[in-house]
């Protein structure tokens, strides 16, 4: 990779100079390169893409043999984002999130750890590789109530009570931005002999730019999945997979790619990760310059309206940007902090006040044409990226101005006989909601009266276990006759027969086989009544729940 220009971008020069050419196409894809749609009615747009859409002929190249401008492409993305070898992937990370999976976990019954609160793709990596998952309970910050990823002892202390484990999975940064220090992670791993896997779907400009965080393979990880189309300026399921070191079997993780990815991928989105890259690659520091200034535009905003929080970590891992904490500098004094770094570009804000709720929140925004990324219970996530502009920060600093003008900085008072209102003072200043979270209660107090920091996210996920006891997986569906829909408010101490997923983000909080608890319970409900959508459960609104219709989940 001696003679790599960071300013080129080959697999989408290659596309333009295909496109100039004007070939008659006796191939497929069988729109012709935009022809069959000529003259049809609003077919504009999709007719230019197309004229792009090629497939894999004398000089595009395969993705799954590269030779020519894709491995030259893949060459640049590794010199660029620090890896020693770096994929494209068309599937999203999900397919890298598999792909790693079944190289780690190549026969039926090994063993993998990973945090809890995994994204989907990974259980249902866990599903094809039928490996046996040791589950971790990530950290919490205590302020937000929200999770982030295990510490490094309980990473040692499952290796050393399972050794044969064949690697680590965690996700850093998580879907709010937040992380913490993924050294110590790698060295734990690493002292086993085993790789760490990391899912950094949200992280992929992460070490490019003094004010980011430092990266997952900065950090020492093995293998690292990226969702450039999330964070960075590439097309919808563009994503890359990166690699270094030894641990890694990279001819078996190239044969399981071919797996789990097209024979007939996208060029439009391979050209976008193409693109993507050269953007930060040829300027790393211009290409940031817009979307941090529209972030600090909303700091500065904020802090003239004190309505509104903004999630930030207590003591900073890094004070001078990535480089600083690759290196350690900044490292809280004393202990392992569950939150010390954050993505600038996730911007996290809630109801300080404690009014609204962060689904509330949301549809408020929404409402005055203003999209987030997603909310919880408490939280409201606005993703910025170097597409980002200061005007349109003004025109969300205009709509948080007008929601606080809607709907008054104080709580009504429950009409329950016994129960006292939240009011709080008429006039209040940026002092009265400094620096901390409301109290979960005044967001998700279920009819015991009991609470917990945990319920307000979809991201949470626990057992109440900081190593879990092995959980099998297999692709054996669960039969039929052996389940029944519930009410979801009689399901505790019944066995779950289907995983529940709020989304965003994708991460399950019920996987078949489980015990549905009292708190698991109150807290299904609590995301159910508050608006939070719910993937691969046979109930999208959860009011029912599929168990299995004898405690032992079907078995007699």
């Amino acid at each position: 990779m001696d003679n790599l220009q960071p300013g080129r971008a080959p697999l989408y020069e290659m596309l333009e100079q295909y496109r100039a050419t004007n070939h008659i196409s006796y191939h497929v894809p069988g729109h012709k390169n935009g022809q069959a749609y000529s003259g049809s009615r609003g077919a504009g747009y999709l007719g230019e893409v197309m004229k792009h859409d090629v497939t894999e002929i004398t000089g595009t190249d395969d993705l799954h043999h590269p030779e020519g401008i894709i491995q030259e492409a893949q060459e640049l993305a590794a010199d660029c984002f620090g890896a020693e070898e770096s994929f494209f992937l068309v599937g999203g990370s999900t397919a890298g999130n598999l792909a790693l999976l079944l190289t780690v976990c190549p026969e039926p019954g090994m063993t993998l750890i990973l945090q809890r609160n995994v994204h989907k793709s990974v259980i249902h990596g866990l599903m094809l590789a039928g490996a046996r998952a040791v589950f971790l309970e990530p950290l919490i910050d205590d302020a937000s109530g929200l999770a982030v990823a295990p510490a490094a002892e309980s990473v040692r202390a499952a290796l050393a009570a399972y050794p044969e484990a064949a690697a680590v999975l965690v996700t850093m940064p998580n879907y709010y931005g937040m992380g913490s220090d993924l050294a110590p992670l790698a060295e734990a791993c690493h002292d086993s002999g085993v790789p760490l896997l990391v899912d950094e779907a949200h992280g992929a400009h992460y070490g490019l730019h003094p004010a980011l965080p430092a990266g997952a393979l900065a950090c020492g990880a093995d293998g690292v999945v990226q969702s450039t189309h999330k964070m960075l300026a590439a097309m919808t399921m563009g994503a890359m997979l990166h690699v270094q070191g030894p641990r890694l079997d990279r001819t078996l993780l190239r044969q399981r790619l071919a797996m789990v990815q097209s024979s007939s991928p996208s060029y439009p989105v391979m050209a976008s990760l193409d693109l993507a890259r050269r953007l930060v690659h040829s300027q790393p520091a211009g290409a940031f310059t817009a979307g941090l200034a529209a972030v600090d535009k909303l700091r500065r905003g904020l802090a003239e309206q004190p309505r509104y929080g903004l999630l930030q970590p207590a003591v900073p891992l890094q004070r001078s940007g990535g480089a600083a904490a690759a290196a350690g500098e900044g490292t809280p004094p004393q202990g392992t902090a569950a939150y010390c770094t954050q993505d600038p570009f996730k911007a996290v804000i809630y109801d300080a006040a404690g009014v609204l709720t962060g689904f509330e929140l949301q549809c408020k925004l929404e409402e005055k044409g203003i999209v987030p990324e997603m909310s919880d219970h408490r939280h409201v996530v606005l993703a910025f990226s170097l597409g980002s502009k200061a005007e349109e920060t003004e025109r969300l600093l205009a709509a948080l101005a007008e929601i606080e003008a809607e709907a008054p900085a104080r709580l009504p008072v429950s009409d329950k006989s016994g129960d006292k209102g939240h009011g709080l003072p008429e006039s209040y200043s940026a002092a009265d909601f400094t620096g901390t979270v409301p109290e979960p209660a005044l967001f998700d107090t279920p009819e015991n009266g009991q609470t917990s920091t945990a319920n307000n996210s979809t991201w949470n996920n626990f057992s109440g276990h900081s190593v879990s006891a092995p959980v099998s997986f297999s692709l054996k569906p669960v039969d039929p006759r052996e389940t029944e829909p519930i009410p979801l408010e009689y399901s505790v101490g019944r066995v779950a027969a289907e995983m529940v997923i709020p989304y965003p983000p994708g991460i399950p909080l019920l996987y078949p086989g489980e015990i549905i608890t009292e708190a698991v319970q109150r807290r299904l409900s609590s995301l159910s009544k508050g608006g939070a959508k719910f993937q691969a459960c046979s109930d999208p609104a959860l009011q029912h729940v599929t168990v299995y219709n004898n405690k032992k989940g079907g078995e007699e």
